[in-house]
């Protein structure tokens, strides 16, 4: 009787523990943190990708949708659809590029600023609460860690248009 050598157990290379372990942790909290973003977005009507794009909008300002599109990671059809939601609530208007005249600007309405800082003033109130039992050097260790991981993850895909992957000023 012959054994397979699928069957044995092999050491994963050194690192790969550790990887395992990063890879894991971190798509739990991001479960955790898309199932929270899901419950704030629902309190005011709108989705996920409506509550992200609204946020992005208010801190970005006016920007193309091609550049709607870069910031959320998503294509550009799908990036309108977002908009169409949001313009028919009246949170976002079009208004034409006042460099080309050709191309359209997205910018929050009154309605669409109010809600864009309602939701951030929600997060950052529920992640000041979750920050609070850690002292200062931790949170400034892991936002500094957190911020590294995510421009590297971002060179690694490839993604390095969107602001989140640039270098903090």
């Amino acid at each position: 009787m012959s054994t397979s050598s699928h069957t044995a157990t092999v050491a994963p290379p050194a690192g790969m523990s550790e990887a395992a372990d990063f890879h894991r942790t971190l798509q739990d909290l991001i479960r955790l943190h898309g199932s929270r973003d899901r419950e704030r977005a629902a309190l005011y009507d709108v989705t996920p990708a409506g509550a992200r794009t609204v946020e992005l909008l208010d801190r970005l300002g006016a920007i193309s949708l091609n550049a709607l599109a870069t910031e959320l990671f998503v294509d550009k059809s799908t990036a309108s659809r977002v908009v169409g939601c949001l313009e028919d609530n009246g949170y976002v208007r079009r208004l034409c590029d006042p460099d080309d005249r050709r191309a359209l600007r997205l910018e929050l309405t009154g309605d669409g600023i109010a809600l864009a800082r309602q939701l951030h003033a929600d997060a950052v109130w529920e992640m000041n609460a979750l920050l609070s039992s850690f002292d200062a050097d931790a949170r400034r260790d892991t936002l500094s860690f957190l911020r590294r991981l995510t421009r590297t993850s971002a060179m690694h895909a490839g993604v390095t248009e969107a602001t989140c992957c640039r270098e903090e000023g």
